[in-house]
This record gives structure tokens, C-alpha cells and sequence, in this order.
């Protein structure tokens, strides 16, 4: 994966290593991420189940397959057939300097755990950039055929219909997702922090990957969610989809997350589960 690489003189590049300033629709971003995630995700939803894990990366539960490195190539080459100026991040390795203020964020499978189970919590994410602002994001879950869009300025739609978040305005009423991280030690301080957590909202759910959280959070399906150590693949599209769908995405001091801490909730609630968040100790772990 890492082979790909920008080639230069492409169309749109200029002279003197200046980057050419691409101005493109937003939705036609959206739009074009959502056919390349359908045209891959048939094959990953054949095959979930039905893989070997071909390695691991941090630790021995953190599972890559075959299918993932197939998956990535596929899109990167979609992206680079469709617009060759436009620089990739891709989790397996891909890393192409384009020459437009343009970057796509690839999870080819957000989710891999899950995958080789053949349990639902896993998707294709795939976020655009424009100026290092995350401007489009798409979330397809290849099991279940559950399709998640946005663009900035258009909303946030679920299988072709608009969503909003949940309309939850108190914090005990919350169904609250969260993930947990690789390292065996961060996991025994966050499964600490669920102990001061759950007694003051309704539930906890796990359910798969970052994207399809954040998905969730966007449509309703579970009214926030909050994790720490995450990579830009991770939530690239997902933070397009809540904020689309009016709620807010932040750190745990309500800045813009970069991923090290990634709270996501309705404005009424959000707020709140900060504040519950730093006292149990979430920015600790």
C-alpha cells in the first residue's frame, strides 16, 4: 500500500512545488465516496467471517486481514483513477502526497475485530479534507447494507434519508457508546472509568468501531459517544456526520478533537458529559 505515491506533473499541479487550490462541491465529494464504498463493500460483507488474520499491529488483539490491505488498495485506486491530484491516508499505509489542497482518510475496515467474527460493528469510512477541514465523510456497514452520508452544508442521511441526533436533553437518560483501547493496561483504567460512568447514565454500549459510533450518534441510534486514542482514519467521516446532523464533536475541553479524546453528543447533553467525563477520570487513561 505504501507504494502509492503521487506521480508528478499531474493535471491541476504547478511550477515551484506550490499546491494547486482544487474548489469543488462539497456534496460531490460525499458523493463520490459513497459510490467508491459501495463498489467495495459487497466483497467485504461476502467475506466477513470467513477471513484468517494475516497479522497484528500494536498488540495481539489489534487484527489486520488480508481483506483490509484488498480493501484499501481498491478505494485508493477509485479515489486516484477519479481525482489523481488529491492526497490519501490510508490505515494499512497508504500514503500519497497529491498536489491539490484535497486529502481523503481511509479506514478500509473500521472495525477489523468484528469482521473476522463475522459481527456487526464494522464499516467502510471514508472523510474528505479541504484544507485540512473535514468537509464530507461516508460510513457503509457492508453487513447489515446500512449507509451513512454527509457533506457540510447538506446534512448528514441514513440509506438516502435525512437524521438528526437524539433529542436526549438529560444525561441520565443517555445511551452512551464507547471503545477501548488496544494496550491491555489502558483498558483495566478505562474499564475503571466505566465504574464512575454508568451509574449516572442509562446504559453503555460497545458496539464496533469509531465510525460506526459516531454513525449511531448521527442518527440517533445511541445518544453519545466518547473515546481516547484515536487516529484521523477513525473518525475522519464520522465527525462530518454528527456535526451535520447537529451535534457536537469536541476534546474533553470542548475544543476540536484530534482524536486523543473524541466526545460526540447533542448540544444538551454534551456539555454535561464533559463535566462527568473529567470527574471520573477520562482524561486520565
Amino acid at each position: 500500500m505504501a507504494g502509492h505515491r503521487a506521480a508528478t506533473g499531474r493535471p491541476g499541479s504547478t511550477s515551484g512545488g506550490l499546491t494547486h487550490l482544487t474548489v469543488v462541491d462539497h456534496a460531490a465529494l460525499r458523493d463520490l465516496a459513497l459510490d467508491i464504498a459501495r463498489a467495495v463493500g459487497p466483497e467485504i460483507g461476502r467475506r466477513a467471517g470467513r477471513v484468517d488474520v494475516s497479522s497484528t499491529k500494536s498488540t495481539a488483539s489489534d487484527l489486520v486481514t488480508e481483506v483490509d490491505r484488498w480493501s484499501e488498495d481498491q478505494i485508493v485506486s477509485r479515489i486516484l483513477d477519479a481525482r489523481p491530484g488529491d492526497s490519501i491516508l490510508g490505515e494499512e499505509g497508504t500514503g500519497v502526497e497529491g498536489t491539490s489542497n484535497i486529502r481523503w482518510v481511509v479506514d478500509p475496515i473500521d472495525g477489523t475485530t468484528d469482521f473476522v467474527y463475522g459481527h456487526p460493528g464494522f464499516s467502510i469510512s471514508i472523510g474528505v479534507e479541504v484544507d485540512n477541514e473535514p468537509v464530507a465523510g461516508v460510513v457503509l456497514d457492508p453487513l447489515l447494507d446500512d449507509e451513512f452520508a454527509a457533506a457540510v452544508g447538506y446534512g448528514t442521511t441514513r440509506n438516502g434519508q435525512p437524521v438528526r441526533v437524539s433529542g436526549t436533553t438529560d444525561l441520565a437518560a443517555a445511551l452512551v457508546a464507547t471503545g477501548f483501547s488496544y494496550d491491555p493496561d489502558r483498558r483495566g483504567r478505562q474499564a475503571e472509568v466505566l465504574v464512575g460512568l454508568l451509574p449516572q447514565i442509562r446504559d453503555i454500549r460497545r458496539m464496533g468501531g469509531a465510525a460506526t459510533d459516531l454513525a449511531s450518534v448521527s442518527c440517533g441510534r445511541v445518544d453519545a459517544y466518547f473515546e481516547r486514542g484515536l487516529n484521523p482514519w477513525d473518525c475522519a467521516a464520522g465527525t462530518v456526520l454528527v456535526s451535520e446532523a447537529g451535534g457536537r464533536v469536541t476534546d474533553l475541553d470542548g475544543r476540536p478533537s484530534t482524536g486523543e479524546m473524541m466526545v460526540a453528543a447533542p448540544a444538551a447533553i454534551h456539555g454535561p458529559l464533559l463535566d462527568l467525563l473529567q470527574t471520573v477520570g477520562a482524561d486520565r487513561v
